[in-house]
């Protein structure tokens, strides 16, 4: 199964819906390409809630991490919302779940974006 994704806003942060498998190829390409296109329209408090997404890979976790940095960049925060074990245990694994801002409520993840 490839990741879908669909965006709404949430007052001024866009909360962005994952779900499927973060893998190599489209699913991050797709996830690139929908953090450049919210920067691109000044959306720069994006909120990726992953309370669908069943695995992501290494090649996942270097996309978020080159978002992250893209967003960061631009004068944005990316957050994470909802991750499953398995999805926190890969990003403990690589080594860069302290990266990220990680939250399990989104509406305690709403307010904390400045």
């Amino acid at each position: 199964m490839s990741a879908k994704m669909s965006s709404r806003q949430v007052g001024e942060v866009t909360v962005v819906d994952l779900e499927g498998r973060i893998t190599l190829g489209e699913a991050t390409n797709a996830l690139r390409d929908e953090l450049r296109h919210l920067i691109s329209k000044n959306r720069k408090k994006i909120l990726l809630n992953f309370a669908e997404v069943s695995f992501i890979d290494s090649s996942g976790v270097g996309q978020l991490v080159a978002g992250f940095t893209t967003v960061s960049n631009q004068g944005g925060q990316l957050k994470l919302l909802n991750l499953s074990k398995r999805v926190k245990d890969v990003l403990h694994m690589a080594r860069i779940a302290s990266v990220f801002e990680i939250y399990d409520d989104e509406a305690a993840a709403i307010v904390t974006f400045a």
